[in-house]
């Protein structure tokens, strides 16, 4: 597995060192209006599970993916798709998406390319996977700030 897809695989890591935090602390907002880190964690997932399903089975040679959703619709689903849900069940969502989703990467040629929506950008893999470490990054950075 490539560095990238490795460091993107650890997030699963992080994620499920959430388990050791106390359920009331995973459903405050990290700020108010905010959502709180069980709902960023949501929102993770439902990405992965996004990038699983639309993306990933098009990894091909000059193909042109579908464009990414709409962010803040993606996101409202995001949250009703799992509300009922247990914290644990969350994160073990996100813990086996995100493998499965590092898995099925692994598995393209490092020399396919690829478009995205009305992009002209080139994507391969790992590119595509630099995309979602930023995201991760960020997200990261505000549940550990939350925690500290």
């Amino acid at each position: 597995m490539n560095k990238s897809l490795s460091q993107f695989e650890k997030m699963t890591e992080s994620i499920l060192e959430l388990k050791n935090v106390s359920e009331k602390s995973l459903y405050e907002p990290i700020k108010q209006g905010k959502w709180s880190i069980i709902q960023i964690v949501q929102h993770l997932y439902y990405w992965d599970k996004f990038n699983l399903e639309k993306m990933v089975p098009h990894f091909g040679e000059g193909n042109n993916l579908p464009p990414f959703p709409d962010h803040e619709q993606h996101n409202k689903e995001a949250m009703s798709y799992v509300k009922d849900y247990s914290a644990s069940s969350i994160i073990d969502h996100f813990v086996l998406t995100r493998k499965r989703l590092c898995e099925e990467i692994s598995k393209v040629d490092k020399g396919v390319r690829f478009t995205i929506g009305e992009g002209k950008r080139k994507f391969s893999g790992e590119s595509f996977v630099k995309i979602f470490i930023k995201h991760d990054a960020h997200h990261l950075k505000q549940i550990n700030e939350k925690l500290n």
